[in-house]
């Protein structure tokens, strides 16, 4: 590999204008890829076959009109005090302004809603008084009814019992003689008292009428009565579930209205975002102070900031103290920038074709510049010391290539191994950031031995400033009058012997004078950071996450201040109810549903949405009692969960959860099951390489298990600003909470491969120095010397970067940003250089032992470049080999 880098740095010195053509017109496609194809970047973080994302399928199928993006405004009297009337109508009608926004479908007016509520809460008492007074006016009728129908029953008795006394009588009759006297006598009698009875009966019959007449109207105010019963009793179920959610606050300074958009959050472009903006600001010049949620204003198109650029600053100050010229420093910088720019622009010219978070392109931007500024920088320091060695300028590109670009290569293959993995973990956001970061990287590796060996060539001895040269003359003079007289072997000897006493001192010498100490207070005061990460909680970010001057942080502040924090995430519930339900029945059913959904612990309010046409879909609204990312609210979505099942049982109603709230629960517990997974295959393959690069066994352990230490460092480091808020005024951390769910997962990745990156310029030295046949405690010494100011510059440089992030303009990056940076630090300075060399000074010579047979199969990478040490180069550099060694 050694020898195939040199040959690449080589033809790359010796065509140095067609290597930066080729870039340039690489550049070129890329912009233009760029112009033509970038597409909008979200932050939709799905995944899909979750519950989530099965009940969101499901209303984009079944209830269309629920579907879509919602976005919250918040308005408030600029005065403090309560809204005026003129104030509520011109909100009123700035709202019914936004409807003309494309993508928007309608809004959501607090105070018409207010209104209706209000008048709603009005008929339920009016009907609840007419009923009353309907009640009573029966309840006044009834005994009247009851005296009645008494009447009628005793009427009734009363003429039976006078038929059956003149059925006797004519029984009486007939037994007299017929045609008698006394025969025609009694029956004149007894069809005067018949008739007088049949008389007596209409009259009854009359008045049994007039009380059935009397039963029936009764009969049917009773029916009216339980129908009002009824439905005052569905509109007090309805007023009841529906408490717990205000439009308009109590004290009638705050108010909350909605816009429902036609499409999803993502889909939602800036330019229609910043409209539904203009329309509402326009209430500005009316004392109303107007917020938006973070839905409505949160823009991802820009991926650069203020910060970024401090940060770069800072990077380019520590090359220029390094380097001494403003041509070198600037180098690194400008093979950073081609990478970005290739990279990143190559990953945004997908966005068309791939829905990708921003967090992609700004993962790629955060360590294209940092990877791009030092693998560049380690080729630059390498060709510097050649050249003031006195080694000729195309020979010293070339060695410098085959030496600093093998360890860059191998550096750079872990850290797009570690971010290629991602894909691995089965969620399409995360693989699509990691392949987009990786690739940024594997284009960084190439331009660094490529394009930087190509203008190495241009700059020529202007790489090392005059003043450089000048005192290299005359250190070089002075050595070179040390050594008059001597032999070469007795040279070679005083060279050694003047490396090794200068290897004692500074911090090398320190650490491994004291190595065992060193070792056990590194060890302690990371052990000690890393106590906070026990306490590490995922989620995704809300608008409390949002900087305080924000219009997406005051509008969660005041919904959270004046309608309880469980309006800032509420829990969108699908439900599935029977078939063959009418509408009356379904809207009694869905507010059993409700109640029962109401019964679960920190649910404050749950209300039926909306019903399909079908009855079969419904959709409830469960406002929790806290935040989005609390943990009560993450336990609130579990138990939804679990009372699914009793509802199914007494209901026969399937539920399940969608909406923001879930989403965020969901992928944050999936992220957390991929960790384990993924950082064994981390481990493990790089693990394999390291092997390979080191031939050790020991080595790549010790490397392995000092990340760890970082890792848990920088967790501790995060749960201790990010989630407890410690130093939170310092990085703008106003309102702490759960750590960013997939920060984990990431940092284990981009960590594990820039760690690696360190350790292979740092061991790469020690094994460079023992392979010579220097002492293994002493080449720990030498190793070190060699290695850690360019470490130290590169890690600097790299921190600088990363700081540069954790006060980016994306509040998502930050905690990221911190994360690596801290991460790095430790890494660098806490774990390569105090750690490993106290350990590997430590353990001597076998911390280089490997198993005699591994060491047959194994293929030699020679990333010291120890077969670049003697070469015969023709003149065209057609044939390169080995020279024959003496003797």
């Amino acid at each position: 590999m050694a020898l195939w880098l040199y040959r690449l740095g080589r033809l790359a010195a010796r065509r140095a204008w067609l290597v930066i053509a080729t870039w340039a017109v690489i550049m070129g496609l890329v912009g233009g890829a760029v112009a033509l194809f970038m597409g909008p970047m979200s932050n939709n973080f799905e995944i899909p076959g979750t519950e989530t994302q099965q009940m969101a399928d499901k209303l984009q199928a079944e209830l269309p009109e629920a579907s879509g993006g919602t976005g919250a405004v918040v308005f408030t009297s600029a005065d403090g005090l309560q809204f005026t009337s003129a104030q509520e109508k011109n909100i009123t009608a700035a709202l019914q302004s936004v409807t003309s926004v494309p993508s928007v479908k309608g809004v959501i007016d607090p105070f018409l809603v207010t209104a209706q509520k209000e008048a709603g809460a009005a008929q339920l008492a009016d009907g609840a008084k007419k009923l009353a007074a309907g009640e009573a006016q029966a309840a006044a009728k009834k005994p009247e009814l009851d005296a009645g129908l008494k009447g009628v029953a005793a009427a009734k008795a009363k003429l039976d019992a006078g038929q059956a006394q003149l059925d006797a009588q004519k029984e009486q009759i007939a037994a007299l003689p017929a045609g008698s006297p006394q025969a025609q006598g009694a029956a004149a009698q007894l069809a005067a008292g018949q008739a007088q009875l049949d008389a007596q009966k209409a009259q009854w019959q009359a008045g049994k009428d007039k009380v059935d007449a009397g039963q029936a109207e009764y009969d049917a105010g009773q029916a009216t009565l339980a129908a009002k019963r009824a439905e005052l009793s569905i509109g007090q179920r309805k007023a009841d579930a529906a408490e717990g959610i205000l439009f308009v606050s109590e004290n009638g300074k705050a108010a909350i209205g909605q816009i429902q958009f036609s499409e999803s959050m993502n889909a939602v472009t800036p330019a229609n975002r910043q409209l539904v903006q203009d329309k509402l600001n326009v209430l500005e010049t009316d004392g109303v102070t107007v917020n938006y949620s973070k839905e409505i204003v949160e823009d991802v198109s820009e991926l650069f900031g203020i910060s970024e650029v401090l940060g770069i600053a800072v990077a380019a100050a520590v090359l220029l103290i390094m380097l001494g010229t403003f041509v070198a420093a600037g180098l690194p910088l400008l093979m950073a920038v081609v990478g970005v720019g290739i990279g990143v622009g190559g990953t945004m010219a997908l966005t068309t074709v791939i829905e990708m978070s921003s967090i992609s392109p700004m993962l790629a931007l955060m360590l294209g510049l940092a990877v791009g500024i030092d693998y560049s920088l380690f080729i630059v320091n390498r060709h510097r010391q050649q050249l003031l060695a006195g080694m000729d300028v195309r020979e010293s590109i070339a060695k410098a290539t085959g030496t600093s670009g093998n360890a860059v290569t191998f550096a750079g293959l872990t850290v797009v191994i570690a971010l290629a993995a991602l894909s691995v973990t089965g969620l399409p956001f995360l693989a699509i950031l990691g392949l987009a970061a990786a690739a940024t990287v594997a284009v960084s590796v190439l331009i660094a031995l490529t394009l930087t060996p190509a203008l190495l060539s241009l700059i020529g001895t202007r790489i090392i400033s005059k003043k450089a040269w000048a005192k290299n003359t005359v250190a070089t003079a002075k050595h070179e009058a040390t050594l008059v007289g001597l032999t070469k072997t007795e040279q070679g000897a005083a060279d050694e012997a003047a490396d090794i006493a200068r290897s004692a001192r500074g911090w090398g010498g320190l650490v491994t004078r004291h190595p065992l100490i060193s070792l056990i207070t590194a060890v302690l005061a990371l052990v000690v950071i890393a106590i906070p990460a026990t306490g590490l909680r995922l989620a995704l970010p809300d608008g409390g996450s949002e900087p305080v001057d924000s219009s997406a942080y005051q509008a969660y502040s005041i919904t959270g201040k004046n309608f309880g924090e469980g309006m800032n995430g509420p829990i969108i519930v699908v439900a599935s109810l029977p078939a063959g339900l009418d509408e009356a029945q379904a809207t009694v059913l869905n507010l059993d549903v409700a109640d029962q959904l109401r019964s679960v612990p920190n649910v404050i309010a749950a209300v039926p949405v909306t019903l399909s046409a079908d009855n079969r879909t419904a959709v409830y609204q469960a406002i929790p009692k806290e935040g989005p990312a609390s943990e009560s609210t993450v336990q609130v979505v579990h138990d939804l969960r679990s009372e699914g099942a009793t509802i199914l049982a007494d209901h026969d109603v399937s539920i399940g959860l969608t909406g923001q709230t879930a989403a965020n629960v969901d992928v944050s517990e999936k992220l957390g099951a991929a960790l384990p997974p993924y950082l064994a295959i981390v481990v493990g393959l790089s693990l394999i390489l390291l092997i390979l690069v080191f031939r050790s066994i020991l080595v790549p352990l010790l490397a392995t298990a000092g990340f760890l230490l970082s890792l848990v460092a920088a967790f501790g480091g995060v749960v201790a600003v990010y989630q407890w808020g410690w130093l939170g005024g310092i990085f703008d951390v106003p309102n702490p909470a759960a750590v960013l769910s997939f920060l984990p997962i990431i940092l284990i990745g981009v960590l594990f491969g820039l760690a690696m990156d360190y350790q292979v310029f740092i061991s790469s030295g020690m094994r460079e120095a023992y392979a010579h046949g220097q002492d293994a405690k002493q080449a720990v010494r030498t190793g070190f010397k060699h290695a850690a100011p360019v470490v130290t510059a590169a890690a600097i440089i790299m921190v600088s970067v990363f700081s540069g992030f954790i006060f980016s303009h994306l509040t998502m990056v930050r905690p990221l940003g911190f994360a690596l940076a801290f991460g790095v630090l430790i890494d660098a300075f806490v774990v390569r250089m105090t750690i490993v060399p106290a350990a590997m000074h430590l353990m001597g010579k076998s911390a280089w032992w490997i198993p005699k047979w591994l060491d047959k199969i194994l293929p030699d990478v020679d990333v010291e470049g120890a077969k670049l040490a003697n070469l015969t180069v023709t003149s065209d550099a057609s044939e390169l080999e080995p020279a024959p060694a003496n003797g």
